[in-house]
């Protein structure tokens, strides 16, 4: 062995590849090096890859599967380099694959090994939306394993549907964008919990591919000007485009179909006000007497004047919130400040 390190021939390649992507597509430079590599090792003799490098004529070493061997060793394939070993591909992400990893980097950081060529190969990439496919894995085990999430219902789960939107609306409207970014994922936990649920229907199944398709359908019918021939260059022709196709889609007999009563009070005059606005009715606002009528009519002029009442009524509220505060810390700070009698 030589007091200083210098090259040998050949290199070892650490491919790895991505649990969130189908095994078989890898990428091309990947392909490449497996077929041109005189050896290819892979610790785990379950991972994916294995049966389409199999499809693909490329033989693979798997350890032997006991305690004595749960892992290549380092200095084999090195050993196997300096013999005259071109290509080493080792497939990570894989079990048993650290004890290799940390072999190499041992050798190679030691100054006094004569290492072949290092080198980190990425099979495949994560795309965009990724980690989506590891929260319908997640919910997938949940719901299998826990007790609670095991039986729940649709009914069960209402409630915090409706907490999380709140609990979402109020980081949107305080601009915590720490607070934002966990409240959109429990929004998101419903929409994937709920969809597991109905995947267990044992009459009308479905999964969160079909709530995604539904969602994807539509938004590509309500854009033609970005999926179709259609030309839209302004805000207010791209929200005609969507009550014209929307208004196709639903062929409702009346307005007022598709507005939940359920949505808080406010909201709920303020979208009655702007389906009789789109569609051109003349619908004088009843005038009856007290406080709700005041109400009803004060939330029109504000959905007439492109103010959603909702949220105006909310951001006075927290406003008061404040001055409520405020009085309490002057009263407080009074009734410290007055000597004992």
């Amino acid at each position: 062995m030589n007091d200083s390190a210098s090259p040998a021939a050949g290199r070892i390649v650490l491919l790895t590849t991505s649990h969130r992507v189908a095994p078989g597509l890898l990428s091309w430079p990947a392909w490449q090096t497996l077929r041109a590599a005189d050896r290819v090792l892979c610790a785990d003799p379950g991972h994916p890859l294995l049966p389409y490098l199999r499809e693909a004529g490329v033989t693979a070493e798997t350890p032997e599967a006991s305690p004595a061997s749960p892992s290549f060793d380092a200095r084999e394939l090195v050993e196997h380099c300096r013999s005259g070993g071109r290509t080493v591909v080792v497939i990570t992400s894989a079990a048993g694959e650290s004890a290799l990893t940390d072999g190499l980097a041992r050798m190679a950081g030691s100054g006094r090994e004569e290492m072949p060529a290092l080198e980190l190969l990425p099979g495949s990439y994560d795309l965009p939306g990724a980690r989506l496919l590891d929260l319908v894995q997640v919910m997938d085990r949940i719901r299998a394993a826990c007790p609670w999430s095991g039986i729940r219902t649709h009914e069960d789960l209402g409630k915090y549907g409706l907490e999380e939107t709140y609990e979402l609306l109020e980081a949107i409207e305080t601009g915590d964008r720490e607070a934002l970014r966990e409240e959109l994922g429990d929004v998101l936990l419903q929409v994937v919990f709920h969809a597991r649920i109905a995947q267990d229907d044992p009459d009308e199944p479905f999964a969160i591919d079909d709530v995604a398709g539904t969602i994807v359908d539509k938004l590509v019918h309500r854009h033609p000007h970005v999926f179709g021939d259609e030309s839209a260059g302004t805000p207010e022709e791209v929200k005609a485009h969507w009550l014209r196709t929307k208004a196709a889609e639903k062929r409702r007999a009346s307005v007022t179909e598709g507005v939940p009563l359920g949505q808080p009070a406010l909201a709920l005059a303020a979208k009655l006000a702007s389906r009789v606005r789109t569609e051109g009715l003349d619908v004088a606002v009843p005038a009856g007497e007290g406080v709700g009528y005041a109400l009803l009519a004060m939330a029109v002029r504000a959905e007439a004047d492109g103010v959603e009442p909702e949220t105006a009524l909310r951001a006075a509220a927290r406003t008061y919130r404040d001055a409520i505060r405020a009085a309490e810390a002057a009263e407080a700070a009074e009734a410290a400040e007055t000597p004992e009698t």
